[in-house]
């Protein structure tokens, strides 16, 4: 019990910061997640399932057959009508103009010094229609803060109540998936979606996701998604098909290298510091953020997130003490022991001098140091890739 609280804590520790103190929303699978015996916790202002019972289990079906996950607690933004692009090519440093019609793209709301105000995925819907998926508890703030920003462009509107959010991930995602839709899911290249009917139900059908595998995220209207869970998990059940918590969704992406808002990535750390440096696009023209990021690039970048593995004894926890000559240099944003690699990992900060790979540095485990090394990252990654290639 006692790791399984340690990564309890490591995931909504930073929400509790930031002081959320209502009652928790629930989403529309609330009860079947009760009726599964979830772990039920407040995450975001959410009470989300950690975990059905077993953490691990959870994290290796993802990876060597698949997992059902709800995630409806992640935002949707409506951005649409004249104007929408330039809104979103002012707001993000990425490009929107290469998005089509039923293409995604991965980004981030940027501060005027180039940090997050979030991490994010635009879909592009139609002609002048564009969906944004934000973080949970960043929804109001995001909402404000693209709203703060318009100049005349487009309308904006907070349509997170209509949908729930599900996500199916693992090697057997598709195969899952393709009964039970008219989609043609092998033509779905990756950051590509189509509308089609799982069932009887409709939804956008996304080849994204945050574990690291295979497998696509699907936009439901909230009260058809009960429905589709079910049929999922009933036509998954011979496939090695789980439903999955959000202990085991934080290992699987931490094993990915894939930022966590509020742990990685935050307002005071550039998006070239957080070594996403691919998503801006300098030559777009101008951006909020845009001066500052091409300072730095120019200049170079002092701190890179990256990634360790321990070589001693210990689990390296978000908040622990990361020491470099013998002298704190940083602190840990998310580590864990890591389910498939079977070692303890975890990503930080670290200067030039020191995050190059094979450079050592210590970890302050509750007051005893211990030794790991700096690795190449992803720590993982998947053998057979979809086929298609990333918007970038």
């Amino acid at each position: 019990m006692g790791s399984a609280q340690a990564r309890l804590t490591t995931l909504i520790g930073w929400h509790r910061i930031i002081g959320l103190t209502m009652s928790p929303k629930k989403t529309p699978l609330h009860a079947a997640h009760r009726e599964l015996g979830a772990r039920l916790v407040d995450f975001a202002g959410w009470e989300m399932p950690v975990d059905y019972g077993a953490v691990v289990a959870e994290h290796l079906a993802v990876r060597e057959a698949a997992g059902l996950f709800d995630v409806s607690h992640m935002g949707e933004l409506l951005i649409e009508g004249g104007g929408a692009l330039a809104l979103l090519q002012r707001l993000t440093p990425n490009d929107v103009s290469r998005l089509g019609v039923g293409q995604a793209q991965y980004t981030a709301l940027t501060t005027p010094n180039g940090c997050f105000v979030d991490d994010l995925i635009i879909y592009r819907l139609g002609e002048s229609r564009y969906l944004a998926v934000v973080n949970a508890a960043n929804i109001e703030k995001d909402f404000e803060w693209m709203a703060s920003h318009r100049r005349g462009e487009g309308e904006l509107t907070n349509v997170s109540e209509r949908y729930a959010l599900l996500a199916l991930q693992g090697p057997r995602a598709e195969e899952i998936l393709d009964p039970i839709t008219h989609a043609e899911l092998a033509g779905v290249k990756a950051f590509h979606f189509v509308e089609a009917a799982i069932g009887q139900q409709s939804a956008i059908i996304c080849r994204t996701g945050y574990t690291g595998e295979d497998g696509f995220e699907l936009l439901i209207e909230a009260e058809r998604v009960e429905a589709i869970w079910r049929r999922l998990l009933e036509v998954g059940a011979s496939r090695g098909l789980q439903p999955v918590g959000l202990a085991a969704r934080d290992t699987l992406r931490l094993e990915a290298k894939l930022a966590l808002y509020g742990n990685d990535i935050d307002e005071e750390h550039t998006v070239l510091e957080a070594d996403l440096g691919w998503l801006v696009k300098l030559d777009k023209g101008d951006f909020i953020g845009r001066d500052a990021l091409a300072r730095q690039k120019e200049e170079g970048i002092g701190r890179k997130l990256v990634g360790f593995e321990m070589i001693e004894r210990g689990i390296a926890r978000s908040g622990y003490p990361v020491l470099s000559g013998g002298e704190v240099e940083t602190q840990v944003t998310s580590g864990s022991f890591a389910p498939y690699l079977k070692k303890a990992i975890g990503l930080c900060y670290l200067p030039p001098s020191a995050w190059s790979p094979g450079s050592e540095i210590a970890i302050d485990v509750r007051g005893r140091s211990a030794q790991a090394r700096v690795v190449p990252t992803p720590f993982y990654k998947r053998k057979k890739v979809p086929a298609g290639t990333r918007i970038q």
